[in-house]
């Protein structure tokens, strides 16, 4: 009976080890990810991404772009450079939940054009948010940014 008992720590233990070299490993795959969108770095930010990942900018409830696939989210992130002659994203906290891995992001960028809403060319623009990641085998298959 103890033996069976220690057999079933020793899994357990085993189990929670990977648990959390899986968080680990997926903490690395979005800080990469990050510090590559805060470079402007495209091939940076895709290298840990599924070929039919889906990204979504959610705002206020509402989805606001939508992009399927690899080669629409490239499109897009090479597009979204010209918004800006810097911007950064800044992780303040971590949630792991299975294979979602929320962030809360803190958000700042500098504007490189006018925007229709009356920010100008040189404002500064601050957001609070989130960024929830979704892996399957070890990649991003989805990110939805939330603010």
């Amino acid at each position: 009976m103890k033996r069976i008992i220690l057999i079933i720590v020793i899994i357990s233990a085993l189990g929670c080890q990977t648990k959390k070299d899986m968080n680990e490993q997926r903490k690395q795959v979005i800080e990469s990810y990050i510090k590559s969108y805060n470079n402007f770095d495209i091939n940076g930010m895709t290298k840990d991404l599924t070929e039919n990942v889906v990204f979504e900018n959610v705002s206020n409830g509402n989805v606001e772009l939508r992009t399927e696939g690899i080669k629409e989210f490239i499109k897009q992130a090479e597009s979204a450079k010209q918004y800006f002659t810097e911007r950064k994203q800044t992780v303040q906290s971590w949630e792991f939940n299975n294979s979602k891995v929320i962030v809360g992001i803190d958000y700042k960028a500098i504007l490189a054009v006018d925007l229709p809403n009356g920010m100008k060319t040189g404002d500064t623009l601050k957001l609070k948010g989130k960024s929830e990641f979704e892996f399957a085998n070890e990649k991003i298959k989805s990110i939805t940014d939330k603010s």
